[in-house]
This record gives structure tokens, C-alpha cells and sequence, in this order.
């Protein structure tokens, strides 16, 4: 029996850094999980029991580690990647486990799997999947939390306020294209691992996984409200350029005033 728990950080993972850091000389490429002897905290090698898979995205997954080993593997490798310090809770997590019996047939459900026999590639993919599924979900709560923020403003422009300054209209705007680009660029989403091309149980296991945790709709789901965002901040922005019309024009007609009430009172002073 293979035992998973993965949980999503709330920052990416520079993996060359830490390597570097670890005394680890090979390059990792941005696809590619870093595998980690959680006590040794050394690349893993092949007769290890015990593994965590670090993926560059902000996703780390388990491999059958006891609570307290996740514990001492969470506080050894804050030493050697900063962005760690101080995320004492990891609220994004999802467990999962693999059976190996070769007398049943395969099933691929939500909680596990049975496979017939061993194959590292399916430790590989469910290690993907589920940590791609954290990370999904800690974007997803991310972007609730701005939806949240865009209704108190909507409400606000339904009294007649705009409500938002330039400064706070542009870390919106940030904040949903960065949105986007995580979920495709940096969580993969929408890519498969190239060995699965190669290996139709692999590619089953993928193919049914993430179809299992909703990997594509989720994504799609996200992209929408990205969209949504993206079209509000449109709205906001074009009230912006509005208001700081709106007040130019005021301080040129103030300024029109000024001048013209000057020129009156040089008349009356010298007649």
C-alpha cells in the first residue's frame, strides 16, 4: 500500500535554488519534480519507502511519510528555501493511496487506486495530479477572495461611488492575470506528462485522475472568473479615466475663473 498527503505552499519553489542550496549539482527543468529522501532530506534513491516529490509550483506530495515525518521534512527545508519560513499552516491538502494486488482488476477512484502491479510512473502521476489539485485549489480560494473585494465595489458604484483608487484598480488587474498565468503556466494544468504517451495503463491512470478531481473544469472554472475580473477591472479603469477627466475639467474651468476674476479686478482697479 502507497500512502499520499499533498499540500500546495503559498509561494512558488526556485527547485535550482534549492538544490543549490541542498549541494545538488543537477539541473531540474520546470516540468520536473524534485524527489527528496524526507529524512535524509538528500535526492532520493531508487529502494527508498519513504519520498517527497517538490514541485516547482508550490505543490508537495508525501510519499507514505508519518505525520511526524512531514513535520521534521516541513521544518529542515525552510532552512533551504526562504519562502518557507513561517507557513506554520498548509490549509490546501489532499490524501490519496495505491494497492497493489495482482488478483483484482484496476480501479481508479477518488480516495485511491488498485493496480495489478508496481510501476514508478504511477507514483509519478498520482504525485502530479494531486498536487496539481492543492494548487488548483489554493488559487481558487485566492480568487474568491477578490470576487469578495469587487462586490463591496460594485456595491459601493450601485450608491454612486466609484470606491477604488488607480493604485488599488492595478494590484486587481495584477492579481487576475497572475491568476491565469499560474494555473496555466506554472500548475500545468492543462499538460500531460510526456511518459504517459508511451504507457496506455499511465496514460489511463492520468487520463481518469484528473478527470476525477476535475483538473480541466476546475481550470476552465478559474479562467472564467479570470475573464470576468479582467472585464470588471475594463469597467473600472474606463470609470477612472472618467473621473480624472471629470476633475481636470473642473480645475481648468476653476482655473478659467481665477484668471478671468483677476483680469475684472485689475479693470476696476485702474479705470
Amino acid at each position: 500500500m502507497f500512502t499520499f498527503k499533498a499540500f500546495a505552499f503559498g509561494v512558488e519553489l526556485d527547485l535550482n535554488r534549492i538544490a543549490q542550496k541542498l549541494g545538488i549539482s543537477r539541473k531540474f527543468r520546470w516540468e520536473e519534480p524534485m524527489k527528496l529522501n524526507p529524512v535524509t532530506i538528500t535526492l532520493s534513491a531508487a529502494h527508498d519507502v519513504e519520498m517527497v516529490y517538490l514541485y516547482y509550483f508550490g505543490g508537495v506530495v508525501f510519499l507514505n511519510c508519518s505525520g511526524d515525518m512531514i513535520a521534521r521534512f516541513m521544518d529542515a527545508i525552510s532552512d533551504f528555501a526562504e519562502s518557507l519560513k513561517g507557513q506554520v499552516q498548509l490549509p490546501y491538502q489532499e490524501e490519496y493511496h495505491l494497492e497493489i494486488d495482482s488478483q483484482r482488476e484496476p480501479v481508479i477512484a477518488n480516495e485511491g487506486a488498485v493496480m495489478p502491479h508496481s510501476n514508478p510512473l504511477f507514483l509519478d502521476i498520482i504525485c502530479f495530479v494531486i498536487a496539481k489539485s492543492v494548487a488548483l485549489e489554493r488559487i481558487e480560494e485566492r480568487i474568491d477572495v477578490v470576487f469578495d473585494e469587487v462586490e463591496g465595489v460594485i456595491a459601493r458604484l450601485g450608491r454612486g461611488k466609484i470606491g477604488i483608487s488607480d493604485q488599488a484598480m492595478a494590484r486587481l488587474a495584477s492579481s487576475v492575470l497572475g491568476f491565469k498565468f499560474t494555473s496555466i503556466a506554472h500548475i500545468m494544468v492543462l499538460d500531460k506528462p510526456d511518459f504517459t504517451w508511451d504507457n496506455p495503463q499511465a496514460d489511463r491512470l492520468y487520463t481518469t485522475m484528473a478527470s476525477l478531481f476535475e483538473l480541466n473544469q476546475r481550470y476552465a472554472e478559474i479562467k472564467h472568473k479570470s475573464e470576468t475580473l479582467l472585464d470588471i477591472t475594463e469597467v473600472f479603469g474606463s470609470l477612472s479615466n472618467a473621473r480624472r477627466s471629470a476633475r481636470l475639467e473642473w480645475i481648468i474651468i476653476i482655473l478659467i475663473a481665477i484668471e478671468i476674476a483677476l483680469y475684472l479686478l485689475q479693470i476696476f482697479k485702474h479705470p
